[in-house]
């Protein structure tokens, strides 16, 4: 239960499966400069728009494994009670099979890690949409441009520099050449644009879930199969959204699983036995540590800013 006190509102909640926070959250961290997201001594912190404002949520372990949640803002009393939920608890990771050796290591030796969902489409559809098509270094400084410049200050004694996103009318207000400014090129400054027009109908795919979870995303022009994946892994803990279309999970899943590059529909045809958890397996191969061979120069960073 979640009480009002001093410094925020607090819940205690202690998960009944072995918890790794760090990898669990991982996906939602946005750079190792990540204006809303941010791990430091005193616990992770999170700042997030919510159906009733902005919130910022701490989280600490105690030594008996307790989540001591505290949570500040509007939105104190929703971040609450979505942590079991952020921190997997419906997650169903024992359903899952491994077929291939180097997915059953990984599942052996990361037994906490578990798909979390925030139970909110925005924040995580402004970053993904922020990903398409350009390298995470451009991403990245884009997300914290926004944040920073058109976002709020975190609620509560967060830590200096973490900020809330830029809620729908936020986003919207942005006149054209600070898009340019924070480096976001025009399709993808107009697929944010449509996204905002009809955020509230947008988080209905929290409900949904799966298929039709992302189906309704990509009613939005400029949302395609990719970025509904994105988002259904991280809002919802979609076990089966694949980032088909991404420029990297083909070739290391071929790498990783048959020794060899693979494009998208070899990499859908290797991951169908584990159907319908098939982002699961992409998971637990990111997390075994493999690296794939490289070929050639990496895919360089461009800076809108200067075009």
């Amino acid at each position: 239960m979640s009480a009002p006190a001093a410094t925020g509102a607090v819940r205690e909640w202690r998960p009944d499966y072995a918890l790794d926070v760090r990898g669990l959250l991982a996906p939602l961290r946005r750079g190792a400069g990540d204006p809303a997201l941010r791990f430091t001594e005193e616990g992770l912190w999170y700042a997030s728009t919510t159906a009733d404002g902005p919130a910022t949520l701490r989280l600490q372990r105690r030594a008996d494994g307790t989540v001591v949640a505290t949570a500040w803002g509007p939105g104190a009393g929703r971040v609450l009670d979505g942590v079991p939920a952020l921190l997997g608890a419906h997650d169903r990771p024992e359903e899952f099979v491994a077929h291939h050796p180097l997915v059953a290591d990984a599942l052996h030796r990361r037994p906490g890690l578990r798909l979390g969902a925030t139970g909110r489409v925005w924040d995580v559809l402004v970053a993904a949409v922020l990903e398409q098509k350009v390298t995470g270094t451009e991403a990245h400084r884009s997300w914290r441009e926004l944040a920073r410049r058109f976002g709020e200050p975190a609620p509560g004694p967060a830590p200096q520099g973490i900020r809330v996103p830029p809620t729908p009318a936020q986003l919207r207000a942005i006149p054209d050449w600070e898009w340019h400014r924070a480096g976001v090129d025009n399709a993808r400054g107009r697929a944010l644009r449509a996204s905002a027009a009809v955020a509230h109908r947008l988080e209905k795919a929290c409900e949904l879930g799966g298929t039709a979870g992302r189906e309704l995303l990509r009613l939005v022009p400029g949302i395609g199969v990719w970025t509904a994946a994105e988002v259904a892994q991280r809002a919802w803990g979609d076990p089966d959204a694949v980032s088909v279309g991404d420029f990297h999970i083909p070739s290391v899943v071929g790498w990783a699983l048959l020794g060899r590059k693979l494009d998208d529909a070899g990499m859908l045809e290797v991951l169908a036995p584990y159907a319908p958890q098939r982002h699961r397996a992409v998971r637990y191969i990111e997390a075994s540590g493999f690296r794939r061979p490289r070929f050639g120069p990496r895919f360089s960073p461009r800076d809108y800013r200067a075009m």
